[in-house]
C-alpha cells in the first residue's frame, strides 16, 4: 500500500486523539495532535540529551507519559510532564505508577505557555513546527545557558541545532519515512552588546558581539587597530572566538561566560577576563 502523504497523516491523527489547544499570543489558540514518540526515538533523544540522575526533564505535551517514565526509569532523572489533555495526564499518571517511577515524576494538565521552565536542565518536545516556532522565545528567556531542548521531528524556527541525529522511524505507524531526524540545542548565554576585555601581558581592548543563537560575530578594538571575530560560538555559557591579525589584541579565547563577566585562557595559556559594558 502506497504510504499517506504527511498533510493527511497529521490530519487522520488529529481526528483519531483530538486537538490540544494553547494558548500562544493573546487570543491565539495553537493545536497540537497527540502522536506519541516511537519507544525508540524516546530512548535516543534523551541519549542524545546525556540526561542523567542531576536532571529536571520537562515534556510539553507529555500525552500518555512515555518519554517522562522513561527520563525516570532508563536515565534516573526527575521528570515532569504537562498536558492540556486530562484523561491523559490521568493515564500517563497511572503508567507512571505501574512503571514504580511515580515517586520521581509528576504530571500535570496545563498550558505548555503557561508552563515554567526556569527549573528543568532538559526539555523535551514532540510539537508541530509552528509550536515550536512560539515557544523558541519562551524557552531562551527561561531556560539556563548550558540547559539542553532536544525534539523529535521538527526544528526550533530559525535556531539551528547544535546537533542532530537521524533515526529509524519504523516503529510509528504514521510515519512516511524509514527515518526521522532528532535534534539538540544547548541554551546559549546571552552576550550581545560591549565588553571591555583586559588580558594578561597585553593592552585592554572592547568586544563588539553581535549575536545570532550560539553563532557570534562582531568586532575588537581598542581604538588604533580594529578586527573582526572570527570563529565565534557559544555552547552553553562556554564561549571561544578569535581575535586574527597582527593586532596587540589578537589570539584565540576560550573561557565561560558568568553573566556580566566572562573569562577564559588565551591562546591556551595567559588568562583573560571582559565585563559587559552595554546590552544589544
Amino acid at each position: 500500500m502506497r504510504r499517506l502523504a504527511p498533510i493527511l497523516v497529521a490530519l487522520l491523527a488529529l481526528a483519531a486523539a483530538g486537538a490540544r489547544g494553547q494558548t500562544g499570543a493573546p487570543g491565539e489558540v495553537v493545536y497540537d495532535p497527540f502522536v506519541p514518540t516511537p519507544h525508540r526515538i524516546v530512548e535516543q533523544m534523551l541519549a542524545l540529551a546525556e540526561v542523567g540522575p542531576g536532571d529536571l526533564v520537562v515534556d510539553l505535551g507529555s500525552g500518555d507519559g512515555r518519554i517522562v517514565i522513561a527520563a525516570a526509569q532508563q536515565f534516573g532523572a526527575r521528570a515532569l510532564g504537562v498536558d492540556i489533555d486530562r484523561s491523559l495526564v490521568a493515564e500517563a499518571r497511572e503508567r507512571a505508577a505501574r512503571a514504580g517511577v511515580a515517586g520521581r515524576t509528576r504530571f500535570v494538565a496545563r498550558d505548555f505557555f503557561a508552563t515554567d521552565l526556569r527549573d528543568a536542565t532538559v526539555l523535551t518536545l514532540y510539537l508541530l513546527p509552528e509550536t515550536n516556532r512560539k515557544l523558541l522565545p519562551k524557552i531562551l528567556a527561561e531556560m539556563k545557558p548550558g540547559t539542553r531542548v532536544v525534539a523529535h521531528r521538527f526544528a526550533l524556527g530559525d535556531w539551528p541545532p547544535d546537533r542532530q541525529l537521524m533515526v529509524d522511524a519504523a516503529e510509528d505507524w504514521s510515519a512516511t519515512a524509514a527515518t526521522r531526524w532528532v535534534y539538540l540545542w544547548y541554551v546559549p548565554a546571552q552576550i550581545g552588546g560591549e565588553w571591555e576585555v583586559t588580558r594578561e601581558g597585553g593592552v585592554a581592548f572592547r568586544l563588539d558581539f553581535a549575536q545570532a543563537y550560539q553563532n557570534l560575530g562582531g568586532k575588537a578594538t581598542n581604538g588604533t587597530a580594529t578586527e573582526t571575530l572570527d570563529r565565534g560560538v557559544l555552547r552553553g555559557s562556554e564561549i571561544r572566538f578569535i581575535v586574527p591579525g597582527a593586532a596587540p589584541f589578537a589570539g584565540d579565547y576560550a573561557g565561560r561566560v558568568d553573566g556580566d563577566t566572562m573569562s577564559g585562557d588565551l591562546n591556551g595559556g595567559a588568562r583573560w577576563r571582559a565585563v559587559r559594558r552595554k546590552t544589544r
